[in-house]
Formats: C-alpha cells, sequence, structure tokens
C-alpha cells in the first residue's frame, strides 16, 4: 500500500473555474477541482493516486489505485488499493476498494463492493453448507 512507500506526485491540475468534456488520462497523480464530464484513469499500471477536490463534480468512472474524494462523482468508483472519502464526499454510483475509509458526512449511492484477491476469501461451496 501507499503507506509504506512514498505515494505518486500529484503531476496534473484540472483547476477550479475549468469545464472538460472527454475523458482523462493521467501519469502517477492527478488533482481534479473543476467539472469533468468523461471517464478519469491512469494512462499505464504504475502507481496512481486520483485528488477529487470539494468543488469538483465529476459525471463518469473514476479509476485509480488511491483515490481521496470530497467532491461528488456521479458514475462508478474503482479505488483497486485504497478509497479515501471526506466529509463532503457524495457518490451516485457503485464502488470497487481495496480498502475503505470513510468519515462522517460521506454519502454513497450505490453498491460497495471490496477487491478481494482469490486467497483472501475462499469460494462458498452451496453443496458444502449445512441444511
Amino acid at each position: 500500500m501507499f503507506n509504506k512507500k512514498k505515494q505518486p506526485p500529484l503531476k496534473s491540475l484540472v483547476a477550479q473555474g475549468a469545464r472538460v468534456v472527454g475523458d482523462i488520462f493521467f501519469v502517477e497523480g492527478m488533482r481534479v477541482e473543476c467539472a469533468i464530464q468523461g471517464n478519469i484513469r491512469p494512462v499505464d499500471s504504475n502507481p496512481s493516486i486520483l485528488v477529487i477536490a470539494e468543488s469538483a463534480v465529476i459525471t463518469g468512472a473514476v479509476t485509480a489505485d488511491h483515490i481521496i474524494i470530497n467532491g461528488t462523482i456521479k458514475g462508478s468508483v474503482s479505488a483497486r488499493l485504497m478509497l479515501e472519502l471526506q466529509p463532503n464526499a457524495r457518490i451516485e454510483g457503485d464502488v470497487e476498494y481495496g480498502a475503505l475509509e470513510m468519515h462522517q458526512g460521506a454519502l454513497i449511492s450505490g453498491r460497495l463492493t471490496p477487491i478481494l484477491g482469490s486467497e483472501q476469501m475462499p469460494a462458498l461451496d452451496a453443496e458444502a453448507m449445512p441444511a
């Protein structure tokens, strides 16, 4: 996880006052402070961090290793390692996460699904279940 290693740097900023229509692909780290209508995801499989500021409104799918949200997302969220929901976070869509930290006040309207490796959760055999 990022706690044990240095986090990727925030190399990109889409500042407040801008409005983006279209998908955004980023490298390592990005901070969003504006309205975006489109999907956001890293370009490659290198470690990534995405920060959604309180002023940001995203309409589209959001994907990164580590995502920190304090704004609004209308779409699915996939945080492969860590999802941090700050008090003003608002998500309207399904969420999948490796680990979750949720502050009081954050709201999710959708399904929460943990990303688990096969070694973490054994498959359930319906025939082996007691009746």
